[in-house]
């Protein structure tokens, strides 16, 4: 463990010392924050410092990508409650060194069963509430893990849940931007039932730097790792979350976690200047940023350059043709026919493009197919291991603690997905009892003829497909590093139509982080573009990429967020 450590101060004196001026590292860009980091033998990179080492520690000690990515999880789940937890979902995209091969896993959950859409109506709602026991699905991260590490993993489950177990009895020193979401969270979550006993210390949330400690959390997960899924879908702990959830109002169901099973599905791509670029396919929203590539592709982007009026235009109008799919076509496809390979196909690129005027904004963009159904935020991490396995994994809770509701005991909160589901019948993505709603967290993974390349994710609900883009963008048209790539200042379009049911009528609105040219903002209100002031939320990025030809990895993390990339 004395090389760990040692190894761990360099990189981190590396990752974070950064003293020098932007304008003094080898590119010059004057965004860069600190180099990538390179190792030979694993990689991992995540939102919080001390689930990386664990992840790496993990690797050390023989365990797969997979195993350290849920270990990174669980710890994750303990120290950034505002963004994930084992009361979320969970997807993943698998590279296989053995099978050459990747693979897709939704570990998303369904409405419950016992909740009908005349309850929503009687309560005169016209839209799901975004806290409380009403907007909770079954919570799908569990299921994922034990499925993961079932097809991948390596070293016994208890071993691998043994870091979170243990910093969730000892405590941990709670990092500054999650410390800054959890004050918060403070204010919207303290009155939902269990909220305050499970995450509020004396009636206040931990400050940067407090010991936090979870010993309710330990107890489950311990019971998880002895009794595996069924002990949390079919055991004490799944009639706890059930019986919570109905004495406080809800309908979450004994039977809707007993039928519980996440779905192996095969990603998709598209290719974009040589690159096969993969996602999975919804009832996420992955392949929107397949959509805005496919249309982005015709473009000269090089040429234009990085924040030059064409590039940033050119990317919210491909973001707003997109997202007027993603609106009424991303859905479950158990419930509805998803037209998915049409819609990532070059011709239907095609076709959209012609709408898109190349010096003026849209105020508005039909969908692009026929959208009735047809009867008949967020953590994200990435790991790789010594064998060339790689995972790009996301999970969640949605916002930020999700329903806030706590099963008492437990340690843990329950999210609030079903808060996606549209109110109004006879669409995609229209509530339904035993439905999974539309999702916005979504891992990315990239090859280059048929070998890996690039394992990514952008955290952050309707920014994430914005986020993809953006990243592949500045890696392959404006030859960044990874680390650049993240650091690079963002765009960020909202106000397109969106799968609750809200349509886009006057084009959005369009913030901006500093770092652009100066000049942008007034050529972009020159071409019709509202503008806003940066103040939402600009994702969470990490990244890992492998380097055939050196036989290396480089790791990448976002300099927003607390977290590193380190690897061995």
């Amino acid at each position: 463990m004395w090389q760990l450590r040692l190894w761990l101060t360099i990189q981190v004196s590396v990752c974070f010392g950064g003293f020098a001026v932007a304008g003094d590292r080898p590119t010059g860009r004057s965004f860069a924050t600190r180099s990538e980091v390179i190792a030979r033998h694993g990689m991992a990179a995540t939102s919080q410092p001390l689930a990386t080492m664990t992840a790496v520690d993990i690797l050390q000690r023989g365990g797969s990508a997979v195993d350290a990515a849920i270990a990174a999880n669980a710890v994750l789940g303990l120290m950034e409650p505002t963004g994930c937890g084992i009361g979320g979902d969970l997807f993943a995209i698998v590279w296989d060194s053995n099978t050459q091969k990747l693979h897709g896993l939704n570990g998303s959950g369904r409405s419950p069963a016992g909740l009908l859409p005349e309850e929503f109506q009687k309560r005169g709602l016209t839209k799901i509430p975004s806290f409380g026991v009403l907007p909770i699905s079954v919570p799908g991260c569990v299921d994922g893990w034990y499925e993961l590490h079932g097809k991948f993993g390596r070293l016994p489950m208890a071993e691998v849940l043994a870091p979170a177990i243990r910093y969730a009895r000892e405590g941990f020193p709670v990092s500054e931007v999650i410390a800054q979401g959890w004050k918060s969270g403070e204010t919207v979550f303290r009155d939902q039932p269990g909220f305050a006993a499970t995450f509020l210390v004396d009636g206040k949330s931990p400050a940067k730097g407090d010991v936090f400690r979870n010993p309710m959390l330990a107890s489950t997960l311990e019971k998880i790792a002895s009794g595996g899924r069924d002990e949390f879908y079919k055991g004490e702990t799944g009639r706890r979350i059930s019986g919570f959830v109905q004495q406080h109002g809800g309908f979450l169901s004994e039977l809707d976690l007993a039928r519980h099973k996440s779905e192996w599905i095969e990603p998709v791509s598209t290719q974009y200047r040589g690159y096969d670029v993969w996602e999975l396919p919804p009832n996420g929203q992955g392949i929107a940023a397949l959509q805005m590539l496919n249309i982005l592709e015709a473009f000269d982007l090089r040429s234009a350059g990085f924040g030059s009026v064409d590039h940033a235009h050119l990317f919210i109008e491909a973001k707003k043709l997109a997202f007027e799919d993603r609106a009424r076509l991303y859905a479950d496809p158990d419930f509805a026919r998803i037209p998915v390979s049409r819609l990532i196909s070059a011709e239907y690129a095609n076709e959209r493009r012609r709408l898109l005027d190349p010096v003026k904004a849209a105020e508005s963009y039909s969908v692009g197919l026929p959208h009735a159904v047809d009867e008949g935020d967020t953590i994200y991490l990435t790991v790789a291991d010594s064998n060339r396995n790689m995972v790009s994994l996301i999970q969640s809770n949605y916002r930020g603690f999700g329903s806030g509701v706590c099963p008492e005991g437990l340690g843990f909160s329950l999210q609030d997905r079903g808060e996606m589901f549209d109110l109004q019948p006879g669409r995609f993505n229209s509530y339904a009892p035993g439905k999974r709603p539309f999702h916005t967290i979504i891992p990315a993974f990239v090859t280059k003829d048929g070998i890996p390349f690039l394992s990514f994710g952008v955290m952050g609900g309707a920014t994430q497909p914005q986020g993809h883009v953006q990243i592949l963008m500045n890696i392959l048209d404006f030859g960044m590093n990874i680390q650049e790539a993240g650091d690079a200042p963002r765009i960020l379009h909202s106000g397109s139509s969106e799968p609750t049911g809200e349509q886009m009528t006057d084009g959005g609105t369009v913030a901006m982080e500093q770092g652009f040219p100066a000049s942008l903002e007034g050529s972009l209100q020159q071409r019709g573009h509202r503008m806003k002031p940066a103040r939402g939320e600009f994702g969470g990025y990490q990244a890992i990429m492998y380097d055939l030809q050196r036989d290396v990895y480089f790791g990448a993390s976002e300099s927003r967020k607390d977290g590193m990339a380190a690897g061995y």
